[in-house]
């Protein structure tokens, strides 16, 4: 944890401001150490150079096992490639030069994924998960000086209201026990003027049968399905044999990116979150005007599995 990230920090409790007592310092940041409200009782470790407001990952233990498995297979700065710099651009619809010298929240952080790009661009950001993969986001981003992690629940995020430029949720508020209730959760932290982008994924067919097979994979040892999830790298030539390759898409779904590694991780990650609610445009519509946004994008235009996400921006005046 860096001095800089102790400005914004408030209890999640009460909103008190936070005192940090016992810091052991290591290389410029705060390995661990005690964050103490001056306003109640409450105290938060600091463990691992990573702010804890949680004791535990709670409902999303999925995503910690998932993260620590697949920690860099996303990642453009280690994999030389720009995928997630494109997808960041779509589900957002923002551009380099809208994220530079901004301060940025990125609820769900996981591996670190799309605040590697956000920091690449010139924001600092501020990466906040439930799970522990941000113990995988800070090995993927210990050297980015403006990237901060915290994990913490984000119904009861540890910043005031009204803290953020930018904030985005990019495939995580669907993963909570209520996705209109976590929206509602982190719309306040957008200042004036502000914006707020989130993806959820869509209400349609495509699930369908997936959903039948997730009533069992959900109830499995996650280490069961992560291996049968690697069924997803073979089935991959399978799926491209006209006829036979559809029918075999439709009995067990899997995911058909061309790279094999992330192929697996997104039929693991579709087949093992406890919570993954799916929703209408309108529905994410009337979130947005519900919470006082305006200027609202839907975006439409993007990959092949853009009937699968529902992607908003919305200002906030």
């Amino acid at each position: 944890m860096r001095a800089r990230l102790l400005d914004l920090l408030v209890c999640p409790a009460c909103q008190g401001a936070l005192a940090l007592e016992d810091a052991r310092r290591e290389g410029g940041a705060v390995r661990s150490g005690t964050l103490r409200c001056r306003g109640c009782p409450a105290a938060y470790p600091v463990r691992d150079f990573i702010p804890r407001f949680v004791p535990d990952d709670a409902y999303v233990g999925s995503f910690s096992f998932e993260w620590h498995r697949f920690r860099d297979v996303q990642l453009d700065a280690a994999n030389h490639f720009d995928e997630s710099d494109r997808d960041f651009r779509w589900e957002t619809g923002w551009t380099p030069g809208e994220l530079e010298g901004r301060l940025v929240l990125d609820v769900g952080v996981g591996a670190g994924r799309f605040a590697d790009v956000a920091s690449r661009w010139g924001g600092e950001v501020v990466g906040v998960d439930l799970s522990f993969a941000v113990d995988a986001a800070r090995q993927n981003l210990a050297d980015r000086d403006r990237v901060h992690l915290v994990q913490a629940d984000l119904f009861r995020l540890p910043f005031r209201p009204a803290t953020f430029d930018r904030v985005y949720s990019l495939g995580v508020l669907h993963h909570t026990p209520d996705t209109p209730r976590a929206f509602r959760a982190i719309a306040p932290m957008v200042r004036a003027g502000g914006e707020l982008a989130v993806f959820v994924y869509a209400l349609g067919h495509y699930h369908y049968l997936s959903d039948l097979w997730r009533r069992v994979t959900t109830r499995l040892p996650k280490p069961l399905v992560y291996w049968l999830s690697a069924l997803a790298i073979p089935l991959y030539y399978l799926h491209r044999v006209p006829v036979l390759g559809l029918a075999a898409q439709f009995v067990f779904p899997t995911a058909n990116w061309p790279r094999p590694r992330w192929r697996w991780l997104d039929t693991f990650d579709w087949y093992t979150p406890r919570y993954q609610w799916k929703h209408t445009w309108p529905e994410v519509y009337g979130w947005f005007r519900e919470a006082g946004f305006g200027d609202l994008t839907l975006h439409q235009e993007g990959p092949q599995t853009s009937l699968q996400q529902v992607c908003v921006r919305g200002r906030r005046p």
